[in-house]
């Protein structure tokens, strides 16, 4: 029984450790690489027909060029809330309406902006790998109660932690491959 407490406390850690790389996926989303990317609006919130929606519940977006992001709403009375509240998102951009779509265009990224981009790449990278140590340590914890409390042998104790360390390591590994995957993305021109 012991044995199979340790496989669910590891089995625990590595979900864990996987649900802070897919945060940090989306937070790299929210970055803006100076192309164009329907990503870039999946927290925008319009109020339409009395309640806040998901800009992508309210039409279609596309991506027709490198830096341009094409909206065409399914009901085009609601073209003007969908123009003011990417206006009011706080994302830079400047939405222009024809009366049937909206076009939104991403700016290019000057050199200090991209270094910008790639400073906050880096803090979001860096939260990310706190959090997995965070989470190593709390396994480690549950794993010494175990021993305790469940009576688990010393040899499982230190096979168990060294075997938490070792799947940290990959994902800080993983984290690492992602974060120099980001700045040339950045860094692209």
């Amino acid at each position: 029984m012991s044995e199979g407490d340790l496989n669910s406390v590891k089995k625990n850690a590595e979900s864990k450790m996987k649900k802070a790389i897919d945060h940090l996926l989306e937070d790299y989303k929210t970055i803006k690489t100076g192309r164009a990317n329907v990503t870039l609006l999946d927290n925008v919130m319009v109020d339409s027909y009395g309640q806040k929606m998901p800009l992508n519940q309210l039409g279609a977006l596309s991506t027709p060029d490198a830096h341009t992001i094409v909206i065409a709403p399914w009901d085009k009375s609601s073209i003007q809330a969908i123009q003011k509240a990417i206006e009011t998102a706080n994302l830079g951009l400047n939405p222009s309406n024809d009366g049937s779509m909206i076009r939104v265009p991403i700016p290019q990224l000057n050199e200090e902006r991209r270094k910008e981009m790639v400073k906050l790449a880096k803090k979001k990278t860096e939260d990310a790998k706190i959090a997995i140590r965070n989470i190593r340590r709390d396994i480690n914890e549950q794993v010494k109660k175990l021993e305790k409390d469940a009576g688990v042998s010393e040899d499982q104790v230190k096979k168990a932690n060294d075997e938490i360390q070792k799947m940290t390591d990959k994902f800080i590994k993983d984290l690492e491959a992602l974060l120099v995957k980001k700045e040339k993305e950045i860094l692209e021109v």
